[in-house]
């Protein structure tokens, strides 16, 4: 468990690092049980290593990874936000993994971010919201999956860092 308090280092990472495998994998996983699709034939970890993609990894004060997130490029000025994942029991972590893909996002000149997640992901449908996240239409491959829930964010070249409690 990650402790109120605790200090959260979020940074760009190598996505194929033990530890950026170990979270995907851990992600996949948990999506399969729930959805039965793992969600890796929708993300090329190539797409995220490019100059307009990044991949981040969070970790506590001690260098354990606690979770991860990543953007690519989508369209003109719009970055899709991809496998945000937080593992079980940490607090803070996802808000902080998305405060700086929002700002990273932002650095490199989107003013959009576009995600999907699945209906029955209610918990990351409510953080996303909370997060300044509005349901959007289905775009993409995501236009004819009914369960899919597709959201959008305008974000400003100055994009704050902004710290939403999540627990």
């Amino acid at each position: 468990m990650t402790p109120s308090g605790t200090a959260i280092l979020v940074q760009r990472e190598d996505p194929w690092s033990k530890d950026a495998q170990a979270l995907l994998d851990e992600l996949s996983a948990m999506l399969a049980v729930y959805s039965g699709d793992s969600g890796q034939s929708r993300f090329c970890l190539q797409d995220v290593c490019s100059a307009r993609g990044a991949f981040l990894v969070a970790r506590n004060e001690q260098g354990f990874s606690l979770g991860c997130g990543a953007f690519r490029r989508f369209d003109y000025g719009v970055a899709e936000v991809k496998r945000l994942y937080s593992r079980p029991n940490t607090c803070g972590v996802g808000s902080a993994l998305l405060a700086q893909l929002e700002a990273e996002a932002a650095a490199v000149g989107y003013h959009k971010l576009l995600l999907e997640t699945r209906a029955f992901n209610r918990r990351a449908i409510a953080f996303y919201q909370r997060n300044g996240f509005r349901a959007t239409t289905p775009y993409g491959i995501y236009v004819h999956q009914p369960d899919a829930r597709c959201f959008e964010k305008v974000i400003s070249p100055r994009a704050k860092q902004r710290r939403t409690d999540e627990c």
